[in-house]
């Protein structure tokens, strides 16, 4: 029998967890929770990463700079979980060196380089190398620096495709039996004698209700706001928001390496190679009250960026050389900072059990995320009588598996040898494309040439290079329904098309009638 004003909702099956928000760390948490062989459900009120997990610095990192701030636990958690997350996704995820010019007027070389000593020893490390002083008048990273900045110093972290990463925890999660359902929002929420009851309604209007015996809030920027407004639940916990923007210009170097420059305001601003012709240059900290999902760059912190990227490199730039530019606000967790860039990355996990379990995620950090999500579903498990132990540490991400089903050395240090391999077996494809799908799909490629061989065999060419073939995989598989969604979160191909592109390729799926549902989902409903 269907409740008052509830005509049009259906009634899947109870879930053990419904998991509210499609970022990293909801993502992360329904796949720990599944591969635990706990029935979930998430939903996500847009599409997976559309906003912060989408808008970060790109990094997998330690973050030497929360040394100053004395958060040698954070930090060494996270480069613990640097080399695991390496392991487990080595096509979306690689190491990265970093140049640190060194000005006079900052700290003291000696005093640098004791906090690099620190950033190499305080974990395990296997697949990065250590760092150590340059000599930047001959070190090809020093072309591109002002003159006076001859000496300095270079060490090791790592470059992820931060969308793609959420995309793979979503794809995982459901490949393990989990219902991913993006442009759904949760409206409500009420807790019952066995758990709670959520409504929950799609973009196109339709609503239904499902029922979980426990809900995690990942719902990150909205965190807070979820609790009061759809769980009616108070905390004594909340986040701050501090808003990060970055600016993308034309390619301002050659070689391969990353650089980290300080300000004199005490804040640093990283400057990265990005989608082979460009450079990533940010991140901004700044307090943030606006609305969360209109978040955008203000020229102020063009010009801050700018002027940064400045005082460094001998080819200045201006505002007019931005051709791309995003942001995103970070839900941080309140510590009382009195500046926004010293607030903590570090995370709570807040599990109210006061009737069924509701678990609510505060802050965090991408490079974290999986000790995050295992932490998480360690506190829950146990109340849903699941006594299964983690898991995600050994495991690999779709796609991660190049060569064997386990994490491994081998595959970070051997992509090229594994790319090569690709080139082999798919020679009718350009070495450029297939370098490409290596890099977003991995071993996932095969799935996505399943079948052809050759290269009308992947079907219309809707814009340079992005063949209808790959644009299907994306539908089937990855939640993908727009030209935004393909464009910019599942790849970065918007960068490299003309002024136009994303119109086309609407109209291109508008004129197909609408998309397929995703093969994963409808797999995971049924069961």
């Amino acid at each position: 029998m269907k409740a008052r004003g509830t005509e049009g909702i259906t009634y899947p099956p109870q879930y053990d967890l419904l998991v509210v928000g499609g970022g990293i760390n909801g993502a992360g948490i329904a796949r720990d929770a599944a591969g635990r062989g706990l029935s979930v459900a998430l939903c996500e009120q847009h599409d997976l990463a559309q906003h912060t997990s989408s808008s970060s610095s790109k990094l997998i990192h330690g973050g030497l700079r929360y040394l100053e701030h004395y958060e040698f636990g954070l930090v060494r958690k996270a480069l613990i979980e640097r080399e695991v997350l390496l392991r487990s996704a080595p096509h979306i995820m690689w190491p990265l060196r970093f140049v640190m010019p060194h000005d006079q007027g900052q700290r003291p070389a000696w005093l640098i380089r004791l906090g690099m000593f620190l950033y190499d020893h305080l974990a395990r490390r296997e697949l990065l190398p250590g760092s150590r002083a340059l000599d930047l008048r001959r070190h090809p990273s020093g072309a591109p620096l002002k003159s006076q900045f001859t000496r300095g110093f270079v060490y090791s972290d790592g470059w992820v495709d931060d969308a793609r990463l959420v995309v793979l925890n979503a794809m995982d999660a459901a490949e393990k039996g989990a219902h991913i359902m993006t442009r759904t929002r949760c409206e409500s929420l009420s807790r019952q004698e066995q758990g709670w009851q959520a409504v929950l309604r799609r973009a196109d209007g339709h609503a239904m209700q499902v029922r979980a015996r426990c809900v995690v809030n990942a719902a990150g920027p909205w965190v807070a706001q979820f609790l009061g407004d759809a769980a009616h639940v108070h905390s004594s916990k909340s986040v701050r928001l501090v808003k990060g923007s970055h600016i993308v210009v034309k390619r301002l170097f050659d070689h391969d390496h990353a650089y980290i420059f300080q300000n004199p305001d005490g804040r640093i601003v990283f400057a990265i190679p990005y989608e082979r012709d460009f450079t990533l240059i940010g991140t901004t900290d700044i307090e943030y009250k606006g609305n969360v999902e209109n978040v955008a760059i203000s020229e102020d912190e063009i010009g801050y960026l700018c002027q940064l990227a400045n005082r460094y490199f001998d080819q200045p730039i201006t505002p007019a050389d931005v051709v791309w530019s995003y942001s995103g606000v970070r839900p941080l967790l309140e510590d009382a900072a009195a500046d926004a860039s010293a607030v903590t990355r570090d995370y709570q996990l807040d599990l109210n059990t006061q009737g069924a379990p509701l678990l609510s995620v505060f802050g965090g950090k991408i490079t974290t995320f999986r000790k995050l999500a295992e932490e998480a579903v360690d506190m829950i498990a146990p109340t849903l009588g699941n006594q299964r132990g983690a898991w995600t540490e050994g495991g690999c991400l779709p796609g991660g598996d190049l060569f064997g089903t386990k994490p491994a050395n081998r595959s970070v240090r051997e992509f090229d040898q594994y790319v090569s391999s690709l080139q082999q077996q798919y020679h009718w494809l350009p070495a450029s494309l297939l370098q490409r799908y290596a890099r977003a799909y991995g071993s996932r490629t095969h799935g996505l040439l399943e079948g052809k061989k050759t290269l009308e065999e992947m079907g219309e060419e809707i814009l340079g290079g992005l063949y209808a073939a790959e644009v299907d995989y994306l539908l089937r598989h990855e939640w993908a329904t727009s030209a935004a969604d393909i464009l910019w979160r599942r790849s970065k191909l918007g960068l490299h098309f003309p002024k136009g592109s994303e119109a086309v390729l609407d109209a291109w799926l508008a004129a197909r009638g609408g998309q397929p549902e995703v093969e994963q989902s409808l797999q995971a409903a049924s069961r």
